[in-house]
């Protein structure tokens, strides 16, 4: 079975990662937190699991994602109020599944596995069983698969708030650049009335994948070669193109300076209603990276890393501007990050009183400031978190004041986080995870 673990930080892979934000007229009333203090809750793991992991939260404090079961299949998971509610694979016959978004009109868009053998003897999802996987649409209780492009899988990352999903899909065409088991192109996509329309790459990219869409029907991702699969990001892109498409056209973001992406790529995770990008491109070199945020009038701006750390990525922005993501030291350690007017901050120094776990990363921040991610136990399981701000309630005093150190992994919780955050120590270099 897939070892259960920042996706889509993708670059929670990296590279993962998935957006459903508020509407540009409901933004332009929108204000930025101004708590600097945050309350912090356990949403637990499914009875006999030891595993869970978020991937986006809406406005209406509503968060998909995934959690292990007690044999070490993986189920979709929605939390309403703390609650659980386990939507599994809802008829589509497999064992494993993810909800990667959902909006505020009670959609989830995500992949689970269908009860049928890959005819190419694929592993799509990642899962290890070589079952076709399914880009889903669920609503009404009910999860409802959605086309490709003529191939056998799909994945569907996002969806925004007019029901328009983004992800990818394979095409009918073999790609002898495809280490096995892959044997099909697979290419970047957006559902519209369940119809699917292929996106465009960028440089002869022969393959990509859309990462997130917003309100406005833009959509960000990456393209590049087809790789064998990193169980990071959940796919088989080795990106290289960090990508916008709007309005029927593609625009290429540009890089911090690394070409080749051999640290951990050039990829947009998310975009707001405002049109603000964030990702993670590479430094000069291509042996480190750093979160980026990319406007239209400042290009790719380098938003750095927490003092002491060495990568970082940014997976998500709201329509404020607020910015979460996470930032690595030298030793592959992660803390999650707050970057709010041009600051990036440790969150774990702006938690109120005590934390029943440590932050390790931020996958998603809605428009009320929400924020979910992975933490960490005192005993090393992996937990999905919710941190509420404040926003002026007492509260006992905050670790603000004090410098709070990367908290050193076990091997264990280290295997858990691959598949949320894709880099890796080797050598002396940080690297992408194969």
């Amino acid at each position: 079975m897939k070892i259960q673990t920042l996706r889509s930080l993708s670059a929670c892979a990296l590279i993962a990662l998935a957006v459903s934000l508020s509407t540009a007229a409901q933004a332009a009333q929108q204000h930025k937190p101004s708590a600097a203090q945050y309350t912090i809750t356990d949403l637990g793991t499914l009875p006999g699991g030891n595993f869970s992991q978020p991937f986006f939260i809406n406005k209406n404090g509503v968060v998909s994602g995934s959690a292990s079961l007690a044999d070490g299949t993986q189920n979709a998971i929605l939390w309403l109020n703390g609650q659980m509610n386990n939507i599994g694979t809802s008829g589509l016959g497999g064992p494993n599944s993810i909800a990667f978004v959902d909006n505020e009109n009670s959609q989830a868009v995500g992949e689970a596995e269908s009860s049928s053998p890959d005819p190419n003897g694929e592993d799509f999802c990642g899962f290890g069983t070589h079952l076709i996987c399914l880009p889903f649409l669920w609503q009404g209780a009910k999860m409802i698969p959605l086309p490709t492009l003529g191939g056998n899988n799909g994945v569907a990352e996002a969806i925004n708030n007019r029901g328009e999903a983004a992800g990818f899909a394979e095409n009918s065409t073999p790609d002898p650049g495809c280490p096995a088991p892959q044997v099909l192109h697979f290419e970047p996509a957006v559902w519209v009335n369940g119809v699917i329309h292929k996106l465009p790459t960028v440089g002869g990219d022969p393959d990509g994948i859309a990462q997130q869409i917003n309100d406005n029907g833009d959509a960000v991702g990456a393209s590049g070669t087809c790789s064998i699969f990193n169980t990071n990001f959940l796919y088989n892109l080795a990106p290289v193109h960090a990508l916008l498409w709007e309005n029927g056209k593609t625009t290429d973001l540009g890089n911090l300076g690394g070409i080749t992406g051999e640290a951990g790529g050039n990829i947009a995770y998310d975009i707001n209603n405002q049109g603000q990008v964030v990702g993670d491109s590479d430094l000069p070199g291509d042996t480190t990276f750093h979160a980026f945020l990319w406007t239209r009038s400042t290009g790719m701006q380098d938003l750095g890393v927490v003092s002491g750390d060495v990568a970082s990525v940014s997976i998500s922005i709201n329509d404020a501007g607020s910015i979460v993501g996470a930032s690595l030291d030298a030793e592959f350690n992660p803390r999650a990050f707050l970057w709010e007017d041009g600051v990036m901050t440790d969150l774990n120094t702006l938690i109120a009183g005590d934390s029943p776990l440590y932050l390790l990363t931020g996958c998603s921040i809605n428009s009320r400031g929400e924020i979910t991610g992975l933490g960490m136990t005192s005993t090393g399981e992996i937990h999905t978190y919710l941190a509420s701000p404040t926003h002026g309630v007492a509260t006992s005093e905050s670790n603000s004041s004090s410098v709070i150190p990367p908290r050193n992994l076990s091997d264990n919780a280290r295997k858990l986080l691959q598949q949320q955050l894709r880099f890796s120590r080797t050598g002396s270099g940080l690297v992408k995870l194969q």
